[in-house]
């Protein structure tokens, strides 16, 4: 089982669960956990190999690693901790999985906030994929992953978000990096899925108006998915809307989850 911690609100029922992104870990959510234990009771994930769950690692080796057996970890962990059902919150990567969740058990997600949502790879990031694909087995992987930080979060004000990120990433190894980079085999038609498929959850995307590799396709989406989706955006932020605006982030979701 993956690595996970627990919050708890003895005056609520209701759950909240943290996916975090790529190369990330639950530590990400340093800047969310006081708030929303006021409200909910919380859950923090590290997915494989990442955080507390790269102790794992070994068990993982003869496994598969699809967005859908990502998705069973997490479902592993209500499970364990009979959770019926959760409100949800990713980054990054971290909403792929969600959406994942979603499709094949919806009666397991009361809502879905996704930052920095993922939905279509634009010109430059399928570049960096192949860029990624060529290079996983000949360059380290942290020489790769400070490159992606710095195109996918290129300003000053995204310097924070992007260290973290860096910082995260140097608890993986290599193969477990080349594991998660070769999901990108399969996101396309992934994403393509989940750009058609307009599930019965209440959506909520959070993303920041300095996302340009991201952002255009989300409000896309929005657009299209009238019954259940929203869309917020944040000014002068980056990708990763949680940490650099955790303010504005906390706020905005904490009404959104209450409303739903």
């Amino acid at each position: 089982m993956i690595a996970f911690t627990q919050y708890k609100n003895e005056d609520s029922k209701e759950w909240v669960t943290f996916v975090h992104g790529a190369g990330g870990s639950s530590s990400i959510w340093f800047k969310q956990i006081r708030e929303f234990q006021k409200h909910f009771n919380v859950l923090l994930l590290d997915l494989r190999g990442h955080g507390d769950s790269n102790q794992q690692l070994k068990k993982t080796f003869g496994k598969k690693y699809t967005f859908q057996s990502i998705a069973e970890d997490v479902l592993e962990v209500l499970d364990h901790l009979k959770i019926e059902a959760s409100h949800f919150i990713g980054i990054s990567l971290g909403t792929i999985v969600i959406r994942q969740l979603a499709e094949t058990h919806p009666n397991r997600v009361k809502s879905m906030v996704m930052g920095g949502a993922i939905l279509k790879m634009n010109f430059r990031s399928q570049i960096l994929m192949r860029l990624g694909n060529t290079f996983k087995y000949i360059l380290p992987y942290l020489v790769l992953y400070r490159f992606f930080a710095f195109v996918i979060m290129p300003n000053k004000n995204h310097k924070q978000s992007r260290l973290l990120f860096i910082n995260e990433a140097k608890k993986l190894y290599q193969k477990e990096f080349i594991r998660w980079f070769k999901l990108t085999a399969e996101i396309n038609p992934v994403l393509k899925w989940f750009r058609q498929q307009e599930l019965n959850i209440p959506t909520f995307y959070v993303m920041g108006e300095e996302d340009y590799m991201f952002l255009p396709s989300v409000r896309k989406v929005v657009a299209s998915h009238i019954k259940t989706a929203e869309l917020f955006v944040v000014k002068n932020c980056g990708h990763v809307v949680n940490v650099e605006q955790p303010v504005i982030f906390n706020e905005t979701v904490i009404a959104f989850i209450r409303k739903n």
